[in-house]
């Protein structure tokens, strides 16, 4: 049976590899994807999934949430690697739905629908998540597991010193996200950057005729571009990916339990994901930190999957 799964995100070219995963990935039944503000504006966000859902038709069309700019979001965003529109600024066509519902409500009706059989996988800040939370409270124990890819648990960040984007972002809805009670997975940067990929990957892409190959050969390149002129990289990390990996094949990779929060008020280091390592630490240790990955099983498992997605939208261009 597919595991069903909330895809909480904000398109990002990462995330747009990733959604493009599971949508055609026969092991997910995607049952909604709800934006959220970070790398664009949730406005932004919004319309990348509708485009990207306009553009791929998958067999299964997934409700989509409107999510909301958090109150005292940063100026920065990662316009700088992704482009104007997140997408690198490959022009999808508008796409105008009426009645989409907000991420927050949509999240807890599904929820509330399905209780213990539905995954939330979030790519992006926590905003959407911890409104949902706080909007309804009972669905807190309705959720079967949350895996959120983001945080530095070694304190090296990507956006500061201290913080990885996502919780830097958000940390006030990342705090509650993280206290709350459920079974909870984070996958952090460190061990998202260890899966790398260079530029052979255009060469493994679904061919340019397939719906899925035409958005992945818009993308892709301009991601090596940005990577290579803003920090001096000739590899690229697809952070998103490793969470639709992580979802299908757990056995890749090992974790640990742990007590864990996130910074709010700091100057410094706001967003930062503070680990107790503590032996004789007395808070709960709730929550599982990934600190191993196969390396090379993951990266074929995203090479294998977009092929597959590719052989899906085959003659649909």
């Amino acid at each position: 049976m597919a595991r069903k799964v909330i895809i909480d995100c904000d398109p990002g070219i990462d995330d747009a590899v990733a959604l493009i995963m599971a949508l055609f990935d026969p092991r997910i039944e995607v049952v909604a994807v709800t934006s959220c503000s970070g790398t664009v504006e949730s406005e932004r966000s919004t319309q990348n999934i509708l485009g990207i859902l306009e553009k791929l038709d998958p067999p299964r069309h997934p409700r989509v949430g409107s999510g909301t700019d958090p109150e005292d979001a940063p100026v920065s965003d990662s316009r700088f690697l992704n482009g104007e529109d997140g997408l690198g600024n490959i022009g999808l066509t508008p796409v105008n739905r009426t009645h989409i519902m907000p991420s927050e409500k949509l999240i807890a009706d599904r929820l509330r629908a399905e209780p213990g059989d539905i995954t939330i996988l979030c790519l992006g800040p926590l905003t959407g998540i911890a409104r949902a939370f706080q909007r309804d409270p009972s669905i807190i124990e309705a959720v079967d597991k949350i895996i959120m890819v983001g945080g530095a648990t070694q304190c090296v960040g990507d956006v500061t010193a201290a913080a990885e984007f996502n919780m830097h972002f958000d940390p006030s809805s990342a705090s509650s996200v993280f206290r709350s009670a459920t079974t909870k997975a984070l996958i952090p940067l460190e061990v998202t950057n260890r899966v790398s990929f260079d530029m052979n990957l255009l060469n493994e892409l679904p061919p340019k005729h397939t719906r899925a190959g035409a958005l992945l050969h818009g993308m892709l390149p301009h991601l090596f571009r940005t990577y290579r002129q803003h920090r001096a990289q000739e590899s690229i990390a697809m952070q998103a990916v490793l969470g639709v990996v992580y979802l299908v094949e757990p056995q890749l990779f090992d974790s640990e339990q742990y007590s864990v929060d996130i910074e709010e008020l700091g100057e410094l280091t706001r967003g930062a994901t503070i680990v107790d390592r503590r032996p004789f630490a007395t808070a709960r240790r709730d929550l599982e930190i990934v600190n191993s990955v196969d390396i090379d099983a993951v990266r074929d498992c995203v090479v294998n999957g977009l092929k597959f997605a590719g052989q899906c939208t085959e003659g649909l261009q």
